[in-house]
């Protein structure tokens, strides 16, 4: 088992050196399953011998030394069959022999190339987000499911046909023109919103946060909005993020259980990143064309900006959640509207609101839906209404922080 310090560091570097594998090699599974295979090499010897001075580039060595040697055993295969065309053209075959030439092809992050190549228009949106939270993200099928709405196996086979249908393309991995890359930008701040927001709130394991995630799509958003600085979705999206992020170390407890916004310490809130995001956010909403990220960004601010819980603007957040639902079809953002409601006219018009949001099968068994309910019907004073609430919640979700949290606040209504 790798210490801590070596998961962190090889969890930082994989979408480097996926990034670097695909555009040495422009195939996608052969470079992921390369990457995979050194990642695991490096958890053992790393642990053994200690980090490499160039760790990027023993991880590209040792992946590119893998696709050789795929490479070498499928020439010889179909030698062996007789066939007269080989996997690869003869200039590549001596290029991927080469082993000890083999270096980290130049040190540059292809992190942010590689993204816009995964949003390929050969793919469907959800096909792409599907690909890219997998090949950069670092999540797993379930979890990319889960922060989707559906089933394991659904998310499977979406990843499986994206994987194919990139194979099957013409020329996947040439570098998007000016044109290709802004039809993309829409797939792309998708991916990062859904990375970050897997980092911000796990969906599942022990933790309730994943910094590597949640700072690697604060990363490759700085990255996007240097690429694109008067893009006001673009800035709208880092601004989220960071006034998002200024909240994490205030959102654990010293047991690391879950700490509501209501309870939060919020001179511990990050003011630095509050800042900078209020900046970003006052500067793109005055742009023209409002977006989605631009509002959510726009709430965050006002939670942000309240120095107490009791000076939050519930009116205007309500408003802004009005106008960010009429632009896109959010059941969380419905969810969390409906939150909003019942702190501008009382619980009971935010239960009524839950009880029509029920019907939507992307909501109707998730547990944020009854942990809501709990905390509309606690604030009401029916806590038995409460208790079996916070229980049904607690049964439902797949992050261990979040349970313990649920069943703590149900054995209070005991």
């Amino acid at each position: 088992m790798a210490s801590p310090r070596v998961q962190r560091l090889l969890r930082d570097l994989t979408p480097e050196v996926l990034g670097a594998m695909v555009r040495r090699y422009r195939a996608f599974s052969a470079a992921e399953d390369a990457v995979q295979e050194a990642l695991i090499a490096a958890a053992t010897q790393w642990e053994r011998d200690g980090i490499p001075d160039n760790p990027r580039g023993w991880l590209v060595h040792v992946a590119s030394r893998r696709v050789a040697d795929e490479v070498r055993a499928d020439i010889a295969r179909r030698r062996r069959e007789a066939l007269v065309v080989s996997l690869v053209p003869p200039e590549d075959q001596l290029a991927l022999a080469a082993d000890d030439e083999v270096g980290d092809f130049d040190g540059r992050d292809d992190t942010l190339e590689l993204l816009f190549t995964c949003c390929h228009p050969a793919l469907s949106t959800s096909s792409s987000v599907a690909l890219t939270l997998r090949a950069l993200g670092g999540l797993t099928t379930g979890e990319i499911a889960r922060a989707f709405l559906v089933p394991e196996a659904t998310m499977a086979q979406r990843v499986s046909r994206a994987k194919q249908t990139l194979k099957d393309t013409p020329a996947p991995f040439a570098t998007p023109s000016l044109a290709e890359r802004n039809a993309r930008l829409g797939a792309v701040m998708h991916v990062l919103y859904l990375v970050f927001s897997e980092g911000y709130t796990a969906s599942s394991g022990d933790d309730l946060v994943r910094t590597d995630l949640s700072a690697e799509a604060i990363r490759l958003a700085r990255m996007l909005h240097r690429l694109v600085p008067d893009h006001a979705e673009v800035e709208g999206l880092l601004a989220l993020m960071l006034l998002t992020d200024a909240r994490r170390l205030s959102r654990t407890g010293p047991a690391g259980e879950l700490v509501p916004l209501d309870l939060q310490d919020r001179t511990r809130w990050d003011r630095a990143a509050i800042e900078e995001g209020v900046a970003l956010v006052s500067r793109a909403l005055p742009r023209g064309a409002v977006g989605p990220y631009q509002l959510q960004a726009a709430i965050a601010a006002l939670h942000d900006e309240a120095a107490h819980v009791d000076e939050t603007d519930w009116p205007q957040i309500l408003s802004l959640y009005d106008v960010l639902l009429r632009m896109t079809d959010n059941p969380m953002a419905a969810l969390s509207r409906a939150i909003a409601l019942a702190m501008v006219q009382g619980p009971d018009a935010g239960l009524a609101q839950i009880d029509r949001l029920a019907v939507d099968p992307r909501l109707r068994n998730h547990h944020r839906l009854d942990a809501a309910q709990g905390h509309l019907h606690e604030r009401a004073g029916r806590f038995a209404e409460a208790r079996s609430a916070y229980l049904r919640a607690a049964e439902r979700t797949t992050s261990t922080a979040e349970r313990e949290y649920l069943l703590t606040q149900a054995a209070k209504l005991a």
